[in-house]
């Protein structure tokens, strides 16, 4: 199978750098799916769960936060402020985060309060999602 060059990069880490043979990100429109040869495009990414597969291993999954995704010349760099491996995610700390901003998202608040309860939402959900998928 033809693989391509990754570049998944988190604020504070690169969560994986190497080759891919496909690559399925979250965005606005719904999953994205990328392999070798696709044509050169730029998409926002949206909370929520990024598969990826590496040559020879089974498919990864990811729980990313918002940022984007750029494809040029059979590679890609995935830009988000957050990437994190189903092994990493604290349930309770996802779920505890994911009542909090429900909570928020119901208290009279400024536009910017709501943007930053929405999002915190989606992010929870979408840790919560991906941990679930990796005990199955």
């Amino acid at each position: 199978m033809n693989s391509f060059k990754v570049h998944i990069l988190a604020a504070s880490n690169t969560f994986y750098d190497g080759e891919c043979e496909s690559l399925i990100v979250p965005t606005p429109q719904g999953q994205y799916g990328i392999m070798a040869g696709h044509s050169n495009t730029i998409s926002a990414v949206v909370p929520g769960m990024m598969s990826y597969r590496i040559p020879g291993k089974p498919d990864q999954i990811a729980a990313v936060s918002s940022g984007l995704v750029k494809i040029e010349n059979n590679e890609v760099l995935v830009l988000v402020d957050s990437a994190e491996r189903p092994e990493d995610i604290d349930v309770n700390r996802a779920q505890h985060a994911a009542d909090a901003a429900k909570e928020a998202l119901l208290q009279k608040q400024g536009i910017r309060e709501y943007h930053t309860a929405q999002t915190t939402l989606a992010r929870a959900i979408a840790r919560l999602r991906v941990k679930s998928n990796s005990e199955q």
